[in-house]
């Protein structure tokens, strides 16, 4: 039987970088990346400051991203945004690139390229770059996607945000690094996949989420699945039982 064309399947969804902050088991951090179907360019969900060689590394080009939605400014899931940017620059890049994230983004980006790269915000490109402010407790279309928000539970210098994105008749819900909060609940009803940060097992561990957490909310978490990501070794080095999977840097699934 001949192999469906890219164009013509589902929503792909890759796990570039499906670490947490220290690299550990080796990981990239953040950065899934998103292809519809039918040639729609692909969505970066979370850009840390690995994702450019994550991207590359498994020949995905950056150049074709045309929408980066991030779910909070910590470095191991915004920081990657001036590499983005700069590649893009260099390799002489035309269509446009829109960056949406919470309420300071604007602002946080701009420091960043200044901090890493001075001057590099402000210089001549061949492309444009909009950037997007997602209020929490909002919805709103952002390319080819609609976008809900929600604030969660993990300080970060803006609101952290929990998004639930619909896009080629999928949705997919992201918890970002938050503890458990009952709005993840409204996030991932129905949702055909929740990509849930799992840090630890259950140590109690601030602002973030642990498997604990997950197993003991399971019931209310209406995903068709659940795949865990931002794992520590106290996770990575232990079996994780099913329903919940596991997510590792080159994971590839359709929906």
């Amino acid at each position: 039987m001949a192999s469906v064309p890219q164009q013509n399947r589902g929503l792909t969804v890759t796990f570039a970088g499906s670490g947490d902050a220290f690299g550990s088991g080796g990981r990239y951090q953040a950065c899934i990346h998103l292809r519809p179907p039918g040639g729609v360019s692909p969505v970066l969900l979370d850009c840390g400051a690995t994702s450019l060689s994550a991207l590359k590394c498994l020949r995905l080009d950056p150049g074709e991203v045309t929408t980066v939605l991030v779910s909070h400014l910590h470095g191991d899931h915004f920081a990657g945004l001036p590499f983005l940017i700069l590649d893009g620059q260099f390799s002489e890049r035309s269509n446009p690139l829109t960056i949406a994230g919470p309420p300071g983004i604007t602002q946080r980006l701009t420091t960043t390229m200044e901090c890493l790269f001075p001057g590099s915000s402000s210089v001549a490109r061949r492309f444009e770059i909009h950037v997007v402010e997602i209020e929490p407790g909002s919805s709103t279309t952002v390319g080819e996607m609609s976008v809900s928000a929600w604030e969660v539970n993990h300080p970060s210098g803006a609101p952290p945000l929990a998004l639930r994105i619909d896009v080629a008749g999928k949705t997919i819900a992201y918890t970002g690094d938050t503890a458990w909060t009952d709005d993840l609940v409204d996030c991932a009803a129905g949702a055909d996949l929740l990509i849930a940060e799992a840090y630890f097992r259950d140590k109690n561990v601030p602002y973030h989420l642990r498997q604990v957490d997950l197993d003991a909310h399971r019931g209310q978490l209406t995903a068709k699945r659940i795949i865990l990501t931002h794992m520590s070794p106290d996770v990575l080095d232990h079996h994780v039982p099913a329903p919940l999977e596991v997510a590792h840097d080159g994971l590839s699934l359709v929906l």
